[in-house]
């Protein structure tokens, strides 16, 4: 089981470990859906050392029928880190506004392509402003990073192998239970769920203050929604998710791996599975 040590970092442990050079390499992911663009706020004030880093440019591929979020070109997604500064042999913290949705996409992707010290900063911005630690708007210039991206370091899922999750295992939808169940669709086409998938809104994996649950309540959590307690082994089921575009969805296989459960990741997530109209779409609960 994976300790959430490895995973998520706090502000104040996070405070310390910048005292100290070097420290981590810090990502500053924010983005809202619909804008206004996360360079705004990050050029208002951010994480001391943090570098900008884009979520539609750095952490994904251009739009397409393979979803909204597809995965970073190998090397586009080598060349944005190392402009950021990361190295293979120094830890990196990636936070955005509060709650870890986008920055559990930055901690994947990075997870994805070969990284192993990667965490996220439990709370994000809002938690380090309202532990009163300093903000600047200086923009730094890291020296070039040696990140080398090797692919295939998280499980990941098409949608043939979304569907057989969804048949033979446990596909997490992450998205709001109105998108889920059809009752509105504000960015893709067509509204609805891949049939067999079960509703897991990745906020019930936050406090209202937007830190992550202690595993153990995450733990009940997805047993509830089916989870076996070792889906690994033999008798298990097999573990994935899906949002809208890939970027929920991390937020949902991070807060498994807190409850200790590894899962595949649906990377063209619903804006993929539409994309081909044969596939075919449940609405309801």
């Amino acid at each position: 089981m994976t300790g959430s040590g490895d995973l998520l970092v706090s502000v104040e442990s996070l405070a310390a470990d910048l005292a100290h050079e070097p420290g981590p390499v810090v990502l500053d992911v924010r983005w809202q859906l619909g804008g206004p663009p996360g360079i705004d706020s990050y050029r208002r004030g951010h994480l001391p050392a943090a570098v900008f880093t884009d979520l539609d440019r750095d952490l994904a591929g251009p739009p397409g029928p393979g979803g909204r979020h597809p995965l970073p070109e190998l090397a586009a997604f080598q060349a944005a880190m190392r402009a950021a500064g990361v190295r293979q042999d120094r830890a990196v913290v990636v936070y955005d506004d509060g709650d870890a949705t986008i920055a559990a996409r930055g901690w994947w992707t990075l997870r994805y392509y070969g990284h192993q010290n990667v965490r996220v900063l439990d709370g994000g911005y809002r938690a380090w402003v309202s532990a009163g630690l300093a903000v600047t708007t200086a923009e730094p210039a890291p020296a070039t990073g040696d990140f080398t991206a090797r692919p295939g370091h998280m499980p990941v899922l098409d949608a043939p192998g979304a569907q057989l999750v969804a048949r033979t295992g446990l596909l997490l939808d992450a998205r709001a239970g109105e998108r889920y169940r059809g009752e509105t669709e504000p960015v893709d086409p067509v509204a609805g769920h891949i049939p067999g998938a079960v509703n897991a809104p990745t906020a019930g994996n936050v406090n209202a203050d937007g830190t992550f649950k202690d595993a153990a309540e995450l733990a009940a959590r997805f047993t509830g929604l089916g989870v076996t307690e070792h889906p690994a082994e033999a008798g298990g089921r097999t573990v994935g998710a899906y949002c809208g575009s890939g970027v929920t969805a991390a937020h949902e296989v991070l807060a498994l791996a807190l409850a200790g459960v590894p899962a595949a990741l649906y990377v063209g997530s619903w804006s993929n599975w539409v994309a081909d109209p044969a596939r075919p779409v449940a609405t309801g609960p």
